[in-house]
């Protein structure tokens, strides 16, 4: 194919405005599908995490035919802690699809995919998604994006940007409001029209930037990237060339086209075209496969800094070793090693101890993911509370700032400014959604971000959205109050039962129920004060000749408190950690015995 019959863009967008969707409905018009094939939702969303939490992960490769041309489709995930995968895309791409939700607006994300689209100079085509909404208001929308534009500075080029307006649910695009859409088609003529061709010289020599990777078990690792300059061809010798610029020589395997939802195999790809190959087992993102007599290197692949950071240990609790199969450090860090290579927000740093290691990302989401992954994989671990990743510039501290957006019901707003206040927020905007609904805008050091989710969804009854941009360094703050109650510490192993957390439940939340099994040291509720309070659950009442045990079922207990991954994330202290296993999470102390904490406590208190 020549070059001029690729069109080659990116979807990207903020969290849930329905890039995903937009992407079932191009692939269901353009006619991949049988008329009786039975095709689910968000088909790209292949990953399990994804489908049962509804977001896009990882970015993925899908392509359409219109006409002549073919449309090579990269969906991108929308949350701010998935930005390296946006950040790596977007080398590959000619043009992109800026998707805004027709009632939400701008949020935090739109701002920094349209920040990285621009300065790689990219072609935008605005489209504003979720048009059928009765709550949607357009007109202030597109104005929102047009005061983005020159917010960010885009040249008189691209400020000058196309507006399709959809309804991806529905199926529907149209070019003019007054014209009601009847299918995809208005859009499909836009990127045609609107979207470069790739600009690379088709008889050059071989270049290609890899931009993701990828295994399979049959062939190996994957590279996945763009063809630049020339052309690349099934057990063709090659040049690599590392980010060091040093040179090693290796030779392509099987090579790949994406022809909608499949990867064909195929002899030969041209100038322009996305493809995968397998061959080079040691590839790595953002090195170039190059031509092996004439080997140029392309410019690599920056991303942004990560901006938290958490331990990952083995397990050396009680029950270490009963659910998982992989248990040992070198488990460990192999399979956080091999995160990194494909992971490019990702930074592994290896501690003092053997089995412990430093794992930093882009944010809480990011770090859960990949713990999520790993027990679904059969890993046991411990992990430590997130931290903030400070630096010094000129002898001053400087902690990383966000910005903060939150959608809230307009009687809940002094209560939200006063919990963000105290965690060292600074609002900067507010604008009205709606007779009931308000957006608040707010700079707040990245600490602050920590356990607010689930604090705004209990003080507005889940009716708060909450979304943030990392915004860059400033000076410290000063210190944030952390948990403000104690919790409730199990100091005798067992099996809880019911007598046990009866009376202790009017101290506090419980977490666990009657039969859930105890270490000592390990964390079975909340305390209604400040301290922590060491309990005994597995308390069994004594048997007299008096009572009989089966006056116990008079005993009632409250629901005890779930907590989900990150919420356990959010919530443990400086002085505890997260026991991660295939089949548990538990929230214990690092000093498991009462009198080592104790003694520790007394120790710390002395030398301060």
């Amino acid at each position: 194919m020549p070059i001029t019959t690729f069109r080659n863009i990116a979807l990207i967008a903020h969290v849930d405005h329905g890039k995903t969707t937009l992407v079932d409905a191009l692939l269901k018009q353009s006619g991949i599908f049988r008329a009786n094939q039975q095709v689910a939702e968000r088909i790209m969303d292949s990953n399990a995490l994804e489908r049962e939490r509804g977001i896009t992960i990882l970015a993925k490769n899908t392509s359409v035919r219109y006409g002549d041309i073919k449309i090579n489709i990269v969906d991108t995930p929308g949350h701010s802690d998935f930005g390296g995968e946006v950040e790596r895309v977007l080398k590959m791409v000619n043009g992109v699809l800026l998707l805004v939700d027709a009632f939400e607006g701008t949020m935090p994300q739109t701002r920094f995919v349209l920040r990285k689209a621009l300065e790689l100079n990219l072609k935008p085509i605005v489209v504003i998604n979720k048009i059928d909404r009765a709550e949607s208001r357009i007109t202030e929308v597109v104005d929102e994006v047009l005061e983005l534009f020159i917010d960010l500075e885009a040249g008189e080029e691209l400020i000058d940007f196309p507006i399709v307006y959809a309804s991806a649910k529905d199926g529907t695009a149209t070019m003019d409001m007054a014209i009601p859409g009847e299918n995809m088609r208005p859009l499909f003529d836009a990127i045609v029209k609107y979207i470069s061709p790739p600009d690379g010289d088709a008889g050059g020599a071989l270049q290609l930037l890899i931009n993701n990777t990828d295994y399979d078990s049959f062939v190996g690792r994957i590279g996945i990237g763009c063809v630049k300059r020339g052309s690349i061809s099934s057990g063709q010798q090659v040049n690599i060339i590392g980010h060091d610029g040093s040179l090693r020589q290796g030779r392509i395997g099987s090579l790949y086209i994406y022809e909608g939802l499949d990867r064909v195999e195929v002899d030969k790809a041209p100038c322009g075209e996305i493809v995968s190959f397998s061959g080079l087992e040691d590839i790595r993102i953002g090195e170039t496969v190059a031509d092996k007599d004439q080997p140029e290197q392309l410019e690599s692949i920056t991303v942004d800094e990560p901006t938290l950071k958490m331990t990952f240990m083995v397990n050396d609790s009680p029950f270490a070793g009963e659910e998982g199969k992989h248990l040992t450090s070198r488990h460990l860090r192999s399979r956080l090693f091999k995160e990194m290579e494909k992971n490019v927000s990702l930074r592994v740093e290896e501690t003092d101890s053997p089995d412990a290691f430093q794992v930093s990302g882009r944010g809480e989401l990011h770090l859960s993911i990949l713990i999520e992954t790993m027990r679904r994989e059969g890993y046991e671990l411990q992990v430590s509370k997130p931290e903030v990743i400070f630096r010094w510039e000129v002898g001053n501290l400087m902690e990383p700032m966000e910005l903060l957006m939150v959608d809230i019901p307009k009687d809940k707003m002094g209560v939200v400014m006063e919990i963000i206040g105290a965690r060292k927020g600074e609002m900067v905007n507010m604008t009205s959604l709606g007779p009931d609904q308000l957006r608040m805008e707010f700079k707040i050091p990245a600490r602050g971000l920590l356990g607010l989710r689930s604090q705004l969804l209990s003080e507005t009854r889940g009716h708060g959205v909450m979304s943030h941009l990392f915004l860059g360094y400033e000076t410290y703050k000063g210190d944030i109050k952390g948990r403000y109650q104690g919790v409730l510490i199990a100091f005798e192993s067992g099996e809880a039962n019911l007598y046990g957390l009866h009376s202790v439940q009017d101290r506090g939340v419980l977490f666990v129920s009657p039969g859930t099994r105890i270490y000592e040291g390990m964390i079975v509720g909340e305390h209604s004060r400040e301290q922590d309070l060491n309990v005994n659950v597995c308390k069994k009442k004594h048997l007299t000749n008096m009572r009989s045990s089966t006056s116990e079922t008079a005993l009632r207990l409250e629901e005890p408190k779930q907590f989900s991954l990150e919420e356990a994330l959010e919530y443990i202290s400086s002085d505890e950690l997260l026991e991660v296993t295939p089949k548990n999470l538990r929230m214990r102390k690092r000093i498991l015995s009462k009198h080592d904490r104790q003694k520790s406590f007394k120790t710390t208190n002395q030398q301060a």
